[in-house]
């Protein structure tokens, strides 16, 4: 193999890199459009997300999502307090149903879908369903390594997720 050769399959080792995971940090919005601050108190669930594999693409996980989503309502102030395990006024229960993204490209546009379910923590049926779908678009101006430019992708579409479903809830009575 000569010099060219070389170089130019270290050139690609460096652009392809690893996957990493997006973090909870990333993927909470900057600001939510909440319309009433709700007085109750809210047990978040998140089911549907996967780990990150190195060699694959990056991954939302349960845990991951649900730390933003916490954190999103607590920063929003949509409910009075996030309760961790029981004793919430409300159960919000997010299901990661979809996470379309791309394997190459200059813009990566990662479109995601998760089902949203709002119930009264005393039982019955919920008050509030919906499957919310959300998409963001990271380009080269954002990075040049293809890798981190679809965690950014990946991050920013979990973003405007939290954030649509937050400002729905909020312009619920309840």
């Amino acid at each position: 193999m000569n010099r060219v050769h070389v170089a130019v399959l270290s050139c690609a080792a460096l652009l392809a890199g690893c996957a990493s995971a997006p973090t909870f940090d990333t993927m909470i919005p900057a600001s939510v459009s909440a319309e009433k601050r709700h007085t109750q108190s809210v047990t978040v669930s998140v089911s549907g997300g996967k780990e990150t594999d190195a060699a694959g693409k990056p991954q939302i996980s349960d845990d991951a999502f649900k730390q933003a989503l916490a954190e999103s309502i607590t920063r929003s102030r949509v409910f009075s307090r996030v309760v961790q395990g029981q004793g919430g006024d409300y159960l919000l229960s997010v299901t990661l149903h979809s996470l379309d993204q791309p394997s190459f490209g200059l813009s990566f546009l990662v479109k995601m879908e998760a089902g949203w379910t709002l119930r009264r923590a005393s039982g019955g049926a919920p008050v509030w369903q919906e499957s919310i779908r959300s998409e963001f678009t990271a380009t080269t101006s954002d990075s040049f390594a293809a890798v981190t430019r679809l965690r950014m992708a990946t991050e920013g579409a979990a973003r405007e997720n939290i954030a649509q479903g937050l400002a729905k809830i909020s312009r619920l009575n309840l």
